[in-house]
């Protein structure tokens, strides 16, 4: 459980839509997003938009500060309709001081909506942070006069 004073402690929590990994562990992140534009175009695009899978990357950089032992990792997604469900588990070890866990995870998530749509990132349960990720949905039709 994290402690504001003995650790761990979040470095950073982000999406991507891409990640290097140098040989030496060092991270290269390509292209920091905080939302998707879904663009539907013709004179059969919905009014609504359509059901999309997009895969997301998420990065978390955790330091272990005093912490010490495994602790058990959660995103959880709240969609616009704020009907919170889990997505991913995963365990970090913490091994003190300085030393840290990366946490790079590939996540395929359908967008039923557009929105804002929260990323809870918790660690043994409890909230260490959110990231916002907001949908936009985009109707092109021919022959529509702009605005």
């Amino acid at each position: 459980m994290p402690n504001a004073d003995m650790g761990p402690y979040l470095k950073a929590a982000l999406i991507c839509e891409s990640v290097i990994e140098g040989k030496d562990g060092v991270l290269s992140l390509i292209r920091v997003v905080d939302r998707l534009t879904i663009a539907a175009s013709g004179g059969q695009a919905p009014a609504d938009m359509p059901a999309s899978d997009y895969n997301l990357i998420l990065v978390l950089m955790l330091v272990s500060g005093r912490a010490r032992g495994t602790s058990e990792l959660t995103l959880w997604v709240e969609p616009p309709d704020g009907q919170p469900r889990q997505l991913w588990t995963n365990t970090v070890l913490f091994e003190g001081e300085d030393r840290g866990a990366n946490v790079v995870a590939q996540i395929q998530y359908r967008f039923e909506k557009q929105g804002l749509f929260w990323f809870d990132i918790r660690l043994d349960g409890e909230r260490l942070t959110r990231i916002p990720y907001r949908v936009i949905y985009q109707r092109i039709v021919p022959g529509t006069p702009l605005q």
